[in-house]
């Protein structure tokens, strides 16, 4: 869904218009009534008049203490407009490729500042869904919620079998909620950057498009519960010390608005005070970071959301993960581009920095090469000769995407996060005083991934695929050749071309470019039955795999087609 539409009517809708009347007015009084009418928003609303703004933001102060103030007022907005702009809220607290730190800092504090609602709205939802009373369900459930979100609220609870779990529900309305919410917020962001290029350049109107779509399916529990057994199935493949534990979802008791898990206790990693009583849990987060390091480029799927909130310290002092309605998900091109995109930052080879980024983000139009490579170069100038015990994740991956932004190239939404994840392991490692050095980390696990892209499966499956595409083109272009000079004869448009004594030669080529793809097509089958042979010593012929004899067999008739088509006089 687009959420910027074109000539958008608030007014047309009386809860719109009801609901934008609200917003503008929070707007003016804590100071940004100068805004709604240099962008005359005002005028959206028939007879609108702007309260007077209780407090002034001045532009004669330091920058810091300038964004500083717009952060403040732009938080205590947020939290009297509800939950659809709380979220907006911390959306733009996780974007520091695109704001000022100073405002990063007081929008932050809205990741834990929002308001419960009635445990009775909770009830009515529980056995709504149910289709029964609570008490047939649960022997026991706490009315105060254990943590309160935008989204929904927890409660803890114990089954009938004395289980003891989580309960996780969806606010009222909430779907509505945002989805009203956030296309006035686009609206709002439309018209400003209409006012401002520096603005629109920020990319705030995709960053938005982006995160709604992200928040539809967060909103949607089951598919919170789908990535929870995903990324349980492919830790429980590599963690060998059983370091992570995940909560069981109880699927038989969950749906899209409701979710069912089990209660881990523990304490959040955000309220560890001294971490210096638990050694285990400093060598368990460490060991934990290659796991997740591993998941990320190997398998391609994370946790996009990480904060210290998420992990918990429990009894044994093993790690607790939670929270997996946003999840990362990387196709095999991606993970190769990011392992290229890592490996060229810790040998600062900056061209190829820059080409990989190309060919991941997005632009309108192309950028100047070698203007880009320089100011990549200037960016990471400070950084060059720190080791890497030195280096500071958090401002390397902030210097690499504000020059980006600078030119106008966007990363896509996915790729933000990946970078905003390596940022957070690294700050959940400094908030514990922990030396954890996630470049370190990536630098020892690079040459396994790299071993692993390169590996013998890997480059057979890549070589079946390349000759299939290939014989697919050699056989679609002739065949589009010929619909186009059809459709180009339709307009009256004809080429008489008449190249005496040249039809010999021009078929002869035809045929040699037909020969040259088809043997090429049998030599990588060929290649290929060779490569699954592997370090066999077969010493009769049923020895040899059978898609040895498989790859071989399509060689030959590759071959022969090829010698069929072309005849040498």
């Amino acid at each position: 869904m687009n959420l910027i539409k074109t000539g958008i009517d608030i007014s047309k809708t009386l809860k719109n218009a009801t609901r934008f009347r609200e917003i503008l007015s929070v707007f003016a009084r804590h100071g940004f009534d100068e805004f709604i009418l240099n962008t005359k928003l005002h005028l959206v609303i028939p007879d609108f008049v702007i309260p007077k703004s209780r407090f002034k933001i001045s532009t004669d102060q330091s920058e810091y203490d300038f964004w500083r103030t717009v952060g403040f007022r732009l938080r205590k907005s947020f939290e009297e407009l509800g939950p659809g702009f709380i979220k907006f809220g911390q959306l733009l607290s996780t974007r520091e490729d695109l704001l000022d730190p100073a405002l990063i800092k007081e929008l932050k504090l809205l990741q834990n500042n929002v308001a419960p609602f009635d445990f009775i709205d909770a009830k009515l939802k529980i056995e709504k869904e149910f289709k029964k009373p609570l008490e047939e369900v649960f022997d026991d459930f706490v009315e105060v919620p254990i943590g309160v979100a935008s989204i929904g609220a927890v409660y803890k609870a114990k089954l009938k079998d004395g289980t003891d779990v989580v309960v996780k529900v969806r606010r009222p309305k909430i779907k509505k909620t945002l989805q009203n919410d956030f296309e006035i917020i686009a609206f709002i962001i439309s018209r400003l950057e209409k006012n401002s290029n520096e603005l629109k350049y920020l990319g705030l109107s995709r960053a938005i498009q982006d995160f709604f779509k992200s928040i539809q399916l967060e909103l949607n529990f089951l598919i919170e519960a789908n990535n929870n057994q995903r990324i349980r199935e492919k830790l429980e493949r590599i963690d060998e010390g059983n370091i992570f534990v995940i909560p069981r979802i109880h699927r038989q008791l969950s749906s899209e608005k409701i979710l069912v898990m089990d209660f881990l206790d523990g304490v959040p990693f955000n309220e560890l005070t001294n971490i210096e009583e638990h050694p285990a849990l400093k060598e368990n987060l460490v060991t934990g970071v290659k796991l997740f390091m591993h998941n990320m480029l190997a398998d391609g799927i994370f946790h996009a959301d990480l904060h210290g909130g998420n992990f918990l310290k429990l009894k044994n002092d093993k790690i607790g993960l939670l929270d997996f309605g946003l999840v990362g998900i990387l196709s095999k091109q991606n993970r190769s581009n990011l392992t290229a995109i890592l490996f060229a930052l810790l040998s600062n080879n900056y061209e190829n920095l820059v080409l990989e980024f190309l060919d991941v983000a997005d632009y309108d139009n192309i950028p100047n090469h070698d203007l880009l490579v320089r100011d990549i170069r200037d960016a990471l100038t400070p950084f060059v000769g720190m080791s890497v015990n030195e280096m500071d994740a958090t401002a390397l991956t902030h210097s690499i995407v504000s020059t980006l932004s600078k030119h106008e190239i966007f990363l896509p939404r996915e790729w933000f996060v990946i970078f905003r994840a390596l940022m957070t392991l690294d700050g959940v490692g400094k908030s514990l005083k922990i030396e954890l050095n996630i470049f370190e980390i990536i630098e020892s696990e690079l040459s396994s991934i790299m071993e692993d892209l390169i590996s013998k499966d890997v480059l057979i499956e890549d070589s079946i695929w390349a000759g299939r595409d290939l014989l697919s083109s050699i056989r679609v272009i002739p065949r589009h050749l010929k619909w186009f000079l059809k459709e180009f004869a339709k307009n009256n448009y004809t080429v008489d071309l008449n190249l005496k004594g040249t039809n010999k030669e021009i078929n002869q080529l035809s045929r040699s470019i037909y020969f040259f793809g088809l043997t090429l097509l049998s030599s990588t089958f060929f290649l290929s039955g060779v490569l699954i042979l592997g370090d066999i010593k077969a010493t009769t012929l049923g020895e040899i795999p059978i898609l040895s004899y498989v790859c071989w067999g399509l060689s030959v008739m590759s071959f022969l087609r090829a010698s069929l088509i072309y005849k040498v006089r």
